[in-house]
């Protein structure tokens, strides 16, 4: 069926065609995902997507391939929904370097952690996150980490041009096990979180997931239920800190749409640079 439409697409006479992809996501492989935007993109589309598989899988491969097919592949809704990540760096910072992060950006976790500071039993706080479509079709993604590893290898490869893929992400999940420790971290002035983070070493971007007891003065500790936080650090802004304190599938949407407003934008100025190339 994919393969169909992407088949009429590229036989279209259309002055703008776009690709909207969004389909399940298995983050262990980016698949089906990734040969969907490849699809579009060779057909000659601009592709949108909410699913992070492409970009933590094949972000430098798409991104040239998307140059020299003179589209955009856009994915503003791959991390942290609606709230501008990718945007922000690309549009906003041209002269930072990104040399590292370091965040919360797994709602259910988060959600989770909080629930069992608070003596809730693991299973009935995961439920809640299935029940209100937060959590992954299969929720063992993201107890087990994957959903941050793939967010942390997307944002490491656009971010510090990392070629990872969340297999190259050390990551240790959450489990009812760590309700003993949420609950002692808490009693002590810390909270556990599941921290995702990456920063360039000396033999390239080395990349991590795994609970870690914060301090209670720390901006992720202070982070409750569906709340995400992104902190970049930067070489000439020191850090910056983007939070998100709710998600919803509307947030999600709302990034689909922001990035199809992006492609429409931007179509007077490619128009006139390909009017000035066939001159």
């Amino acid at each position: 069926m994919a393969s169909h439409v992407i088949d009429r697409l590229g036989q279209s006479e259309a002055e703008l065609r776009v690709v909207v992809e969004t389909t399940t996501l298995d983050v262990r492989s980016g698949q089906p995902a990734l040969d969907h935007v490849r699809a579009g993109v060779a057909a000659g589309c601009h592709v949108v997507t909410a699913n992070k598989g492409p970009v933590a899988f094949a972000y430098a491969e798409l991104r040239d391939a998307a140059a020299a097919a003179g589209v955009r592949f856009l994915f503003e809704g791959a991390v942290m929904d609606g709230v501008p990540i990718f945007n922000l760096v690309r549009q906003t910072l041209p002269a930072v370097q990104i040399a590292g992060f370091r965040g919360v950006i797994n709602s259910t976790t988060n959600h989770i952690l909080t629930a069992l500071e608070c003596g809730e039993e693991f299973g009935a706080a995961l439920a809640r996150m299935q029940a209100e479509g937060i959590a992954e079709a299969d929720p063992a993604l993201d107890v087990d980490g994957w959903d941050a590893a793939a967010k942390t290898a997307a944002l490491a490869n656009v971010l510090l041009d990392a070629r990872i893929t969340p297999h190259d992400v050390r990551r240790t999940g959450i489990g009812p096990k760590d309700a003993g420790r949420a609950q002692a971290a808490a009693s002590g002035g810390r909270r556990l979180k599941l921290v995702a983070s990456a920063s360039r070493g000396a033999t390239g971007v080395i990349a991590s997931v795994e609970p870690i007891e914060l301090p209670h003065g720390d901006l992720l500790s202070g982070l409750d239920g569906k709340a995400n936080a992104l902190v970049l650090r930067t070489d000439l802004l020191g850090e910056i800190a983007i939070c998100q304190l709710e998600g919803s599938l509307t947030h999600t949407a709302y990034a689909l749409l922001s990035d199809l407003i992006t492609i429409r934008r931007d179509q007077p100025a490619r128009a006139e640079a390909h009017a000035h190339r066939t001159l």
